[in-house]
């Protein structure tokens, strides 16, 4: 299998789908895109590891970001104390030429998370910022929980409150010691707080992104039939915006992703760093050529 590396690879736009498995696009793809697919290896399991591990230089690259762990805040990934975190040092503001926080203009506070439709407004909102950039990444949270049909996202909605908080504080005190400093004092205590109150671990950390009537669903039909369908969903309705933006853009599109999810796949489930299991590093990487235009819509 061919290792991803995105930035050694030829395309103009690249769309990452975040957490999307290689099966499960290759299952729903042809509905709304046509291209060649290969299957890649990812380098990583998980954002923060895949950002500081594909990232390592300058690159001249604007980034919609929908993930707040990329992003242009200042903060570096070791102040982030949370499940799929780590002790990197790796800061976003250091190696990508501009960041378009897409976390914090476009959040959906009754989701707790980004809609692609969402990203697709900003995007073509900011298209001309694009021109001053080699190349553009274009990161949608989906199919990523929280399923957007079936409950408020609360892992994410927590990290994006935390984030925009240290922010917001960082700005008022730029004069005093630093917008990084500050921050990183700001939130270091709040993800600490955040990982006490979410001891459920990878299972039951899956549950913690549903709605309470969804539980009816996991007793009826099993945890992992019942995650995997609202998984589809939410991939289904990512597709159903990545073919309206593709659309839009100029030069070639390439959809891939960071890394997997995993469904209970050799004991673990959703996705943690440093876990290279196939279900959390097989990738898709579609090189497309057109669209479907009688695709289905959810």
């Amino acid at each position: 299998m061919k290792e991803q590396r995105p930035l050694e690879s030829d395309w103009d736009h690249l769309i990452i789908l975040d957490a999307c498995r290689y099966d499960f696009f290759e299952q729903v793809y042809g509905d709304y895109l046509e291209g060649n697919l290969e299957k890649r290896k990812s380098i990583a399991s998980s954002t923060p590891e895949w950002a500081s591990k594909t990232f390592t230089d300058q690159h001249d690259i604007t980034y919609f970001s929908s993930n707040p762990f990329i992003n242009g805040a200042g903060l570096p990934l070791n102040e982030i104390e949370w499940g799929s975190s780590c002790g990197y040092e790796w800061n976003a503001e250091n190696h990508i030429t501009d960041i378009i926080d897409v976390w914090h203009e476009a959040w959906d506070d009754d989701l707790g998370t980004v809609t692609p439709e969402g990203m697709n407004e900003v995007v073509l909102d900011n298209l001309d910022r694009t021109e001053d950039t080699e190349r553009t990444i274009i990161h949608y949270m989906q199919p990523h929980a929280p399923y957007i049909t079936k409950g408020r996202g609360r892992k994410v909605e927590k990290i994006r409150k935390s984030f925009k908080e240290a922010k917001e504080d960082g700005e008022k005190n730029d004069e005093e010691d630093g917008v990084l400093s500050t921050v990183g004092d700001i939130v270091r205590p709040k993800f600490e707080d955040i990982v006490e109150d979410n001891t459920l671990a990878m299972k039951l950390g899956m549950w913690v992104e549903l709605d309470p009537s969804s539980l009816l669903s996991v007793g009826r039909n099993g945890t992992r039939e019942t995650l995997e369908e609202y998984y589809e969903e939410n991939l289904r309705l990512a597709m159903e915006q990545v073919v309206e933006l593709v659309q839009e853009l100029d030069g070639k599109v390439v959809v891939t992703s960071d890394h997997g999810e995993a469904f209970g796949e050799q004991g673990v489930w959703e996705h943690h760093i440093e876990t290279h299991i196939p279900a959390l590093v097989e990738v898709p990487w579609l090189e497309v050529q057109g669209v479907k235009e009688d695709y289905p819509e959810q």
